[in-house]
């Protein structure tokens, strides 16, 4: 259902097909936003201290998928015309003044023949040829300006995808001990 969600209210668990975004094709892109426990690496203590500060909240991961709008629509359920029509379609500016056409859906939870849709985690070493390209910004970090985080020495890269939730399997990299410490002096945060 259109509307039945909200980014800012998402809570782990639950899903966001948050908008469509126009391409220079004939398809469009969906953005998907899930919280997303990352179990794996152990429970942050001092997020938990302050959970009451937005600055240590967890933040939704992203997912976008290259669809046709008309398949899309149909397999979501969505009334005919949302994807396919003119209504509804705002322009938006994004990032270093970006203007993006977008059709703001926020769906929560949303499933395809009851299924639900979720988003799948799987860090790498290999990167794509947009991550090489890009390692200052694909590569994972230490908190947003900090150190590189390695596996086996090289750098960790995460690639999200759109998955049924009965077939996701996350896989994360384990880390590299870090030889340093470093304080994040706007939080307090200990980073190894």
């Amino acid at each position: 259902m259109i509307n039945s969600g909200d980014l800012k209210a998402l809570k782990a668990g639950e899903t966001l097909l948050v908008q469509a975004i126009a391409t220079s094709t004939d398809k469009i892109q969906l953005e998907f936003a899930e919280v997303i426990q990352e179990t794996a690496r152990g429970t942050n203590i001092l997020a938990m201290f302050n959970a009451s500060d937005d600055r240590f909240a967890q933040k939704a991961r992203r997912a976008w998928m290259t669809v046709q709008a008309a398949d899309a629509e149909k397999l979501l359920n969505l009334p005919e015309g949302t994807l396919t029509g003119d209504e509804g379609w705002v322009e938006t500016t994004v990032g270093r003044g970006t203007t993006k056409t977008v059709r703001p859906l926020n769906v929560l939870n949303p499933t395809v023949d009851g299924n639900r849709l979720v988003i799948q985690i799987v860090e790498t070493t290999s990167p794509t040829e947009w991550q090489a390209l890009n390692i200052e910004t694909a590569a994972k970090r230490r908190g947003k300006d900090g150190a590189f985080i390695t596996h086996n020495g090289k750098y960790i890269f995460s690639n999200e995808t759109v998955v049924f939730a009965s077939q996701r399997n996350h896989t994360f990299l384990q880390a590299d001990a870090s030889s340093k410490v470093s304080v994040d002096t706007d939080t307090g945060e200990i980073f190894n």
